[in-house]
Parts: structure tokens; C-alpha cells; sequence
């Protein structure tokens, strides 16, 4: 008999975030998460979600062992923003076995009618950086970072077997920087917005510097993604959560914002150096050992991670995205021991995006699935 338990106690709350950590311990391409991320998700006093939202956490057990867990969310500003009535779940993770996904699912579905809600999607978290959907393509490569989700591949099964449709995929690209050649197209284009000199290209030496700049970044983040599926307008405590926890990690140098004739920021490029070889000997825990092995990856790893590519609506049709993905590219190129990258999760309903991704050449090697469910 399969048991759904509230995740309402110290114990219960450890319990769950330790499910994942023990399916996973034999998986070369899974990357543990940081505990203490999980346990901010779970804080409904700390993490800046709670301000405006709600969220509930399941456990499901059988004979007293924990086989699968989820959380259940209600984003009360995504749904205002976007005139819906969405419930959303997260932190999915279950053995393979469809009666336990379906009780886990059943809960989430009650809870989503209790309140009203009318439709489940899903996986969808807590705020910007948090990874989108089930893993459907790609399982043999390393999951980049905390970045994405990474899955077994019967995690479909169990979804698709519940009744969940797609809603829309996520996909994510890889890039040899060193040997890359931008495309002649995308160089034109790049010479006439450099010649137009409404726009240009701001480096960085230090992270004095981009702390200097941190509320124009903020806002252009709050306005670059507003026709992107995920959208929906952050507070000032989820920018300053987003924004604070990128900027630990990423590398001055390679940092570049677009500005326009005004100064004002119009798009940016995030590059993070990727430190999951780090994070799998830490197994989600930040010692003083695994604080020196993750700062020794940062300096070391020859993976950089783009996570963060945006650039305002209105500046699309400028050359913007020309500039900002020329501006990537020569910033990988600079640091000869960047020999791979990725570009982690883009909308396909992130049109103009897709096109230039198309135009790059880039290699897609991993999709991710958000599934929708509508409630009777």
C-alpha cells in the first residue's frame, strides 16, 4: 500500500530532499544539487517565492520506505500575468513504478482543485533558474550544473502515462567555441549595428564592477523575457535572489551586457563556468574540502555554461541578437581552456531565439518537456 505523507517535520522535510541523492548515487550523468538550495525551496519563511505564492511538499512511502516524492505549487502572479488558473509541480523524482507516480500526481491534482486551480504543469519551480521539465532527449551527457533537471528515461512514461500532454520543450545546445566560425550573415549584421553605433558592448574586469551595475541588469532581466512562455514580472526579492546567485559564479571577463545610445541595458550574456565534475564528488554538501574543490572547477573546467541570453523585445529587430551572440562567442574564444559549452534551455516558444540558434549551427543534444494537465 502506497502512503502520502505532508512533508510537515525536520524528519519528513530531510527525507525528502535524501530521496534523490539515493536514486541517483549510481548515475554518472546525474549532478546533486546543492542540499541547502532544496531546503531554501522548502522555506517558506526565506525563499522569496513565499511572498506572493504557496507551495506543498509529498512524500510517498510503502512498508515505511520513501519511493517517491514531488512538490505542488501555486504561482499567484504567473497565473495574474497570464489570465490562467495553473497549478504547477516540481522536485518530481520516483522509482519506476506507475502506481506510486500516480498517487504522487493524484495528491498534486487534489491539491490544485482545492484551490481552484484548473490545470497541472509541469516541472516548473520556484523562480528563474530553476530547470525546466523531464528530460526526454540527451540522457547520455552530464547534466550542466543545477541549472536543468536530469531523470531516468521512464520518467516519461510515468508522466505521459497519467494523462500529461506537452506543453512546450526546452532544448539546449552544444557549441565548440575554439573551433567555431561565425556565420557570414550573422558578421554583416554585427558590422552594421557596429557601424550604427546604437549599441554597444559592456566588459567587465571584476565583480565590483557588475555589482555597480546590478540594477540595470535586473531590470533588462525583467524585461527581456516578456514574450517567453515562463514569463511573468519578479518581485524586487526574486531578482535580487536570481541576480545575487549568478553573479557568485560568473567570470567578470566573460560577463557582457548590451547597452544602448542612452547606457541603458538592452541584453545580456551570462557564461558560467561549469563546476558539475565539482558538485558530483561534493553529493549536494558544501564542507570546507567541497568549497575548495568546487572554487579549484571554476578555475580548471573547460565547460562553460550560457544560461541567461537575453535581449529586450524592442532590439531584436536591430541586430541585437546578432551583437549579443557575437559578443558570447568572442568571450568563450578569449579563454583558450573553454574547448566546450552549452546553451542550457530555450524556449522553443522563444521564436526569435530559435531562429538564431538555427543561424549559429548549433548542435541540439538535450530536450527538456513541460507537461500540461487539464483537471475535470
Amino acid at each position: 500500500m502506497i502512503e502520502i505523507l505532508d512533508v510537515s517535520t525536520k524528519t519528513l522535510k530531510k527525507e525528502f530532499v535524501d530521496f534523490q541523492y539515493k536514486l541517483y548515487e549510481s548515475c554518472p550523468q546525474f549532478v546533486p544539487p546543492f542540499r541547502t538550495d532544496i531546503f531554501m525551496m522548502m522555506n517558506k519563511k526565506k525563499h522569496p517565492f513565499y511572498d506572493h505564492s504557496d507551495s506543498d511538499f509529498f512524500i510517498a512511502k510503502r512498508d515505511g520506505e520513501v519511493v517517491g516524492k514531488i512538490a505542488a505549487l501555486e504561482n499567484k502572479p504567473f497565473n495574474e500575468y497570464h489570465h490562467c488558473k495553473d497549478s504547477e509541480f516540481y522536485l518530481f523524482d520516483c522509482i519506476d513504478d506507475q502506481e506510486v507516480a500516480n498517487a504522487l500526481f493524484d495528491k498534486v491534482s487534489e491539491w490544485s482543485r482545492a484551490r481552484g486551480l484548473n490545470r497541472i504543469v509541469g516541472p516548473k519551480g520556484y523562480g528563474p533558474l530553476d530547470g525546466y521539465g523531464i528530460q526526454v532527449e540527451g540522457f547520455e551527457h552530464r547534466q550542466m550544473m543545477n541549472m536543468m533537471n536530469y531523470n531516468y528515461p521512464y520518467y516519461q512514461k510515468l508522466a505521459e502515462n497519467y494523462g500529461f500532454e506537452k506543453e512546450v520543450d526546452f532544448v539546449s545546445s552544444f557549441l565548440a567555441p575554439q573551433d567555431y566560425v561565425l556565420p557570414e550573415k550573422i558578421k554583416k549584421a554585427v558590422e552594421i549595428v557596429n557601424k550604427q553605433g546604437k549599441l554597444k558592448v559592456m566588459h567587465f574586469r571584476n565583480k565590483k564592477q557588475i555589482l555597480e551595475c546590478k540594477y540595470k541588469l535586473k531590470e533588462a532581466y525583467n524585461r527581456a523575457f516578456i514574450h517567453n512562455w515562463e514569463y511573468y514580472p519578479l518581485s524586487n526579492r526574486e531578482l535580487d535572489y536570481a541576480v545575487d546567485n549568478a553573479i557568485q559564479f560568473v567570470i567578470p571577463d566573460l560577463l557582457k551586457l548590451i547597452q544602448n545610445d542612452k547606457d541603458e541595458v538592452v541584453g545580456f550574456v551570462l557564461p558560467f563556468p561549469d563546476a558539475s565534475a565539482a558538485m558530483q564528488k561534493n553529493k549536494g554538501r558544501l564542507g570546507p574540502i567541497g568549497i575548495i574543490r568546487l572554487l579549484w572547477e571554476l578555475k580548471t573546467t573547460q565547460w562553460l555554461d550560457f544560461n541567461g541570453i537575453g535581449i529586450l523585445p524592442e532590439y531584436q529587430g536591430m541586430g541585437g541578437n546578432a551583437l549579443v551572440m557575437d559578443s558570447l562567442l568572442k568571450a568563450a574564444q578569449a579563454n583558450k581552456r573553454f574547448i566546450y559549452s552549452e546553451l542550457t534551455q530555450v524556449a522553443e516558444t522563444a521564436v526569435q531565439m530559435r531562429k538564431d540558434l538555427d543561424n549559429l549551427g548549433v548542435r541540439y543534444y538535450k530536450n527538456h518537456r513541460v507537461y500540461k494537465k487539464h483537471l475535470d
